[in-house]
């Protein structure tokens, strides 16, 4: 019985049937897949490119600067002599280095 009912489907089907399913396999492909696979290739590109002297950001927020690189980890300092080794993987990004402070900041205000 459930073989006559896959033959009978089988007859009846046509080309438009098979062109929704394939069409919505080519939407999730291009606008999910493709993109998660084009971060991850990025993010793993520059996690190969920290060197030291890189102000980072872990994925847990903290801030520091990289004062040594190996192959599995970075070793980051946030404050004057206290340093963290992080596993490669939790660096989030890195920051821009921003030492000088803006003028108008450090100047007292004139009354």
């Amino acid at each position: 019985m459930l073989l006559t009912l896959f033959l009978q489907a089988a007859g009846g089907m046509d080309l438009t049937q098979l062109i929704f399913p394939v069409a919505i396999g080519l939407v999730v492909y291009f606008f999910m897949i493709r993109p998660q696979q084009k971060r991850t290739a990025e993010a793993k590109a520059f996690r190969q490119s920290l060197a030291k002297g890189s102000r980072i950001v872990t994925i847990g927020g903290l801030h520091g600067l990289v004062v040594d690189v190996t192959e599995e980890t970075v070793v980051v300092e946030v404050d004057r002599g206290t340093k963290l080794r992080f596993d490669r993987s939790a660096i989030a990004r890195e920051v821009g280095s921003k030492t000088s402070t803006p003028a108008s900041a450090d100047a007292p205000a004139a009354s």
